[in-house]
């Protein structure tokens, strides 16, 4: 499953992210790596961004960016 199906208040692991060089270099620099425990935050009012919890910090991506990581859910 991809990032943008996780679900609200639910936590998975990330298996591998699918992008270009710069984008894939911007996620390793926001700590996103194979092996991090990604939590679904909330969503802004539309929807899009999503803001999740990666490692103790609240971030915001969008759709089309949580599209090419691969997570597996937790529990």
């Amino acid at each position: 499953m991809t990032l943008n199906m996780l679900k609200a208040g639910r936590t998975a692991t990330v298996k591998g992210i699918y992008s270009k060089d710069t984008e894939r270099r911007r996620m390793v620099d926001l700590g996103i790596l194979p092996g991090t425990l990604i939590e679904n935050v909330m969503a802004s009012p539309l929807g899009d961004p999503v803001a999740y919890r990666i490692r103790s910090a609240v971030i915001a991506l969008r759709r089309e960016q949580a599209e090419l990581i691969e997570v597996e859910e937790e529990g």
